[in-house]
């Protein structure tokens, strides 16, 4: 997979991942909605950082889709955290598969190991079971 063709899908990876995010923040209170506002946050300025590397490459940022697929309904506080332990597993997919197409000192190389280390850490905080290769795919 080229770089561009991985920027871009890791683009697609986060505008599905702020989406999911208004869903989370909509069933939490507390600290946890307060964490997921953060994470939100995180997500956008991710997603922005993504689409500047996309427009420097020369291309255009596809846009986001105007609502996306849910993996289950999200009912209640657990089914959010459990949407927000998904959203985080996808983008440490997303960067592992960022980082794996990029040179060495490519910039987009940086963001990808940064933002698999922070999807990671956000992942166990909602609950997913931690891994020793956070992102890698299965084969």
């Amino acid at each position: 997979m080229t770089e561009l063709v991985a920027l871009k899908q890791a683009l697609a990876t986060e505008q599905a991942v702020v989406y999911g995010y208004g869903v989370v923040g909509a069933h939490l209170s507390g600290k946890d909605r307060r964490i997921a506002a953060a994470r939100l946050v995180t997500h956008q300025n991710l997603r922005d950082r993504i689409s500047a590397l996309i427009a420097a490459a020369g291309a255009v940022p596809p846009a986001a889709l105007p609502a996306y697929r849910l993996p289950a309904p999200v009912t209640d506080a657990a089914t959010a955290r459990q949407l927000a332990a998904h959203l985080e597993d996808g983008a440490a997919g997303a960067a592992w598969d960022l980082a794996a197409s990029t040179a060495a000192r490519s910039p987009a190389r940086g963001v990808a190991v940064g933002w698999l280390t922070d999807a990671a850490v956000a992942a166990a905080h909602w609950g997913s079971a931690p891994t020793a290769l956070p992102g890698k795919p299965a084969s």
